[in-house]
């Protein structure tokens, strides 16, 4: 099997200090992909370039403290990208790919962190221009290779991805430009949301509020996927959220997938 394992740390260093390393461990991942470092390359070295024996890939934002993508990976890539060729997304550190191509496959596991739009109308607007640019960019690399994009996409796509979504329906991650773009990724361009193919099951959460004992209460939002070319998803075999321990915000996506590079 191949683990893949995505989590948004809301701080690399926050992280670390929730127990990330030990966890990261037991996981027995191939990759794990991780968001919203809140860290530059310098904080990283001699820290953080490996993780329970994995080796870090990094895409830092240029503004410190802020955003910034990793993916930690087993294998040794044939490729690393960072960025999507968008300088207004690229400077926040979106977007980190690890490529692994033979004679007979090209396979990409991607880590992003889509922006959120909560703060406020501009930052909304610039969560469109990303998805604007972002559905054309994933097109062009589907015609070309498989590929699973790992990351906290600050979207939840149905009324059974967050709790209370007739409260929500007019808020940033839940408005109705948002989840139809999402549709578009999947029923138009043919990607699949492999956790909700293999459960089903609804109150399925990997994002809390800090506010009203969201975490207690179980009001939650699913924000974080794993979305995959179809023959890639075929292959997904299970899934799970990891609640025991929580390292930020966000709680841990895992999927196997049955296939070896």
């Amino acid at each position: 099997m191949f683990r893949l394992v995505t989590l948004n740390l809301n701080g690399i260093r926050s992280a670390s200090t929730k127990g990330l390393a030990a966890w990261a461990e037991q996981t027995g991942a191939d990759c794990i992909g991780v968001q919203e470092l809140k860290a530059q390359a310098c904080d990283l070295s001699g820290r953080f370039d490996t993780l329970a024996g994995l080796t870090g890939h990094f895409h830092c934002a240029q503004k410190k403290g802020y955003s910034g993508v990793g993916l930690y990976t087993r294998h040794e890539p044939t490729e690393v990208i960072a960025g999507f060729g968008v300088p207004e997304f690229d400077d926040e550190g979106r977007w980190i790919e690890c490529r692994f191509d033979t004679p007979s496959r090209r396979f990409s596991v991607i880590s992003c962190y889509f922006p959120s739009g909560s703060s406020g109308e501009e930052r909304q607007a610039a969560k469109f221009r990303f998805l604007a640019a972002m559905g054309p960019h994933l097109a062009r690399l589907k015609a070309e290779r498989e590929f699973v994009l790992m990351g906290d996409v600050n979207i939840a796509h149905q009324a059974i991805d967050l709790k209370n979504w007739k409260g929500n329906q007019k808020n940033s991650g839940f408005l109705p430009e948002e989840r139809a773009w999402m549709t578009m990724l999947l029923d138009e361009m043919g990607l699949v949301d492999v956790f909700r193919r293999l459960d089903a099951r609804p109150e399925q959460y990997t994002w809390w509020s800090a506010r009203g004992q969201a975490w207690a209460k179980n009001v939650g939002w699913r924000l974080d996927y794993h979305l995959a070319t179809p023959a890639l998803a075929s292959t997904a075999r299970q899934t799970a959220i990891y609640l025991e321990q929580r390292f930020s915000d966000h709680a841990p996506v895992t999927v196997d997938y049955d296939f070896a590079l």
